[in-house]
């Protein structure tokens, strides 16, 4: 019988044909037979306790101009599903926190989600690197204007952010003497209403914000080192940083053997952790990429692995 894979994802009309981690997933699944099935978050809808989802049959090509294409659309439990890649970029808003709720009646009706959806609400991509101290920088996460500005003041040059958004937006570095404090505070924490994450900067992003993707607890071999473009300090490919492939160091792998195990129990299948120097900056889990990136530069088959992770569960 053939598999059934479900993929709940932003509008793949809008992705970027050749840097999309999700696109490269289903590329594989399709490889290896299983019928697809798309939505978007407004899909998914709960009926006297099970979960449904209102999907359009899929077919994916390795085409940079057509990539993909839409068969019928049919109403069915998401529990008929095999496996469910939850792929909804950030922010974790509340939609996204009722498309989880959704996805874990599926879930318990016997459907994979890939990633767990109670792990998805628990594990913040930037707190949970707080469950790992030893291996993360200075770190204060407030709400409180003192609490940021004695921080500031003890470590001088600091990066300011928010808890839920990606791709670098919305980071700033923050310097001795810098007149911008209070309007960062107020901007990022929205005049006290919410959190914001305050770390010490490490200058070693200079040598590149590193991403080590990994699949069941265990890490892909080779890294991406994100290194910033010249008059920017913020190593993200959204921004213009530029990407290298790395082996892992050694104290890349003792992150690895440390954050792993923990991964593999909380129901985390694929995550990408964020490394700059020997410090551990995230742990992103809603939607990891750099997938191409690292399959086109190492010679490796990143899906691959995954997949095979997914079938061994599945069994």
């Amino acid at each position: 019988m053939t598999s059934k894979l479900g993929v709940v994802m932003d509008p793949i009309a809008a992705i970027k044909y050749q840097k999309d981690s999700t696109l490269a997933m289903l590329l594989e699944a399709d490889k290896r037979g299983y019928d697809l099935y798309y939505f978007e978050q407004s899909d998914l809808f709960l009926r006297d306790g099970v979960a449904y989802g209102i999907s359009k049959i899929l077919q994916v090509r390795q085409d940079p101009t057509n990539w993909y294409s839409f068969g019928e659309t049919e109403t069915l439990p998401l529990a008929e599903l095999d496996v469910i890649l939850m792929r909804k970029d950030p922010p974790l808003d509340e939609t996204f926190i009722h498309t989880t709720q959704i996805l874990e009646y599926a879930e318990r009706a016997g459907a994979l989600v890939v990633n767990r959806p109670r792990a998805l609400r628990d594990c913040n991509e930037k707190l949970f690197t707080c469950d790992f101290p030893d291996y993360m920088p200075p770190t204060l996460v407030t709400q409180s204007r003192d609490l940021f500005l004695k921080f500031w003041a003890e470590h001088q040059d600091v990066i300011c952010k928010p808890l839920n958004a990606m791709g670098g937006e919305s980071i700033f570095r923050l310097q001795q003497g810098d007149v911008n404090a209070n309007v960062i505070f107020e901007v990022l924490t929205k005049r006290g209403k919410q959190q914001m994450m305050v770390q010490k900067f490490i200058p070693d992003i200079a040598l590149g914000d590193k991403r080590i993707l990994m699949i069941d607890g265990e890490a892909i071999p080779f890294l991406l080192a994100r290194v910033p473009q010249v008059g920017d300090w913020r190593g993200n490919l959204a921004v213009g940083a530029k990407g290298e492939i790395r082996s892992l160091s050694a104290r890349d792998q003792q992150i690895v053997d440390t954050v792993g195990p923990v991964l593999r129990e909380r129901g985390i299948y694929f995550a990408g952790l964020d490394v700059i120097g020997e410090c551990l900056t995230e742990i992103n889990i809603t939607s990891p990429t750099c997938i191409r990136e690292i399959e086109a530069g190492a010679n490796i088959s990143v899906t691959g692995i995954l997949f095979d992770c997914i079938q061994k569960h599945l069994k």
